[in-house]
């Protein structure tokens, strides 16, 4: 089910938020530390549609928290917070806040922005429209039917080869280190697992690439990790 998830060291601000836009289709859930929360969202990333987010957190800071989120996600984040620096504000935003709304707020505000950000977020994201295929060079992705085709000609993938694929696929051009593949694949805390996630990549090159001594979609930025070549 999809989710909205709420960081905010006020535990009656929380409540607030939850009572206003919780409903049975898109439930709030709500954490008190980054931390926590960071936690809760690597194992449910998939799910999440947006991020409600303080900057003034006890432990991990707010613009932490939205530098992990970043590094795994495009989901959209609201900043929510008693600073009204303009500075502030521009920090959350190129960060990659994709709204900012200062306390004290009305209610019929929150609920316009957030129901603003699900929508555009769930209507044009490729990873939330299960029935759109994500089109390539030559390579065509087929997230609802699961199946991928290159040069017309379909590829059997493994379920972790194509989860890899679509991943980087979805997020184009966006480097990725191994642990943060692993935490958005396999759903829990990395463990220093690079020899399966380099296996499975390997596999995945020479099935779906034309020369995979020199590939062309799945690349390697040396001494960091993946991304799905932006000229695709």
């Amino acid at each position: 089910m999809k989710y909205i998830l709420t960081i905010d060291d006020d535990e009656a601000l929380c409540k607030l938020v939850k009572k206003c836009i919780d409903t049975e289709q898109v439930p709030v859930y709500t954490f008190l530390r980054g931390e926590d929360a960071l936690s809760f969202f690597y194992q449910n990333q998939s799910d999440c549609v947006l991020v409600i987010l303080d900057i003034m957190l006890p432990g991990m800071d707010g613009y932490s928290v939205l530098e992990k989120v970043r590094a795994v996600s495009n989901v959209p984040v609201l900043m929510l917070t008693a600073k009204d620096q303009e500075e502030d504000k521009v920090a959350g935003l190129q960060n990659g806040a994709d709204d900012y709304l200062t306390k004290p707020f009305g209610l019929a505000e929150l609920t316009a922005r957030v129901n603003s950000l699900v929508r555009r977020y769930t209507k044009f994201n490729p990873h939330h429209e299960e029935n759109q295929r994500l089109r390539f060079h030559d390579m065509i992705i087929d997230p609802s039917a699961h199946s991928v085709e290159v040069q017309g000609k379909p590829v059997s993938l493994t379920a972790r080869e194509f989860d890899i694929l679509l991943f980087l696929a979805q997020h184009k051009g966006r480097i990725f280190t191994k642990q943060q593949i692993y935490q958005n694949i396999w759903k829990e805390p990395y463990y220093q697992d690079d020899g399966n996630i380099m296996s499975i990549i390997s596999k995945l090159r020479k099935k779906i690439e034309p020369d995979p001594e020199h590939p062309f979609y799945v690349l390697t930025v040396y001494g960091v990790g993946y991304r799905f070549n932006e000229k695709a």
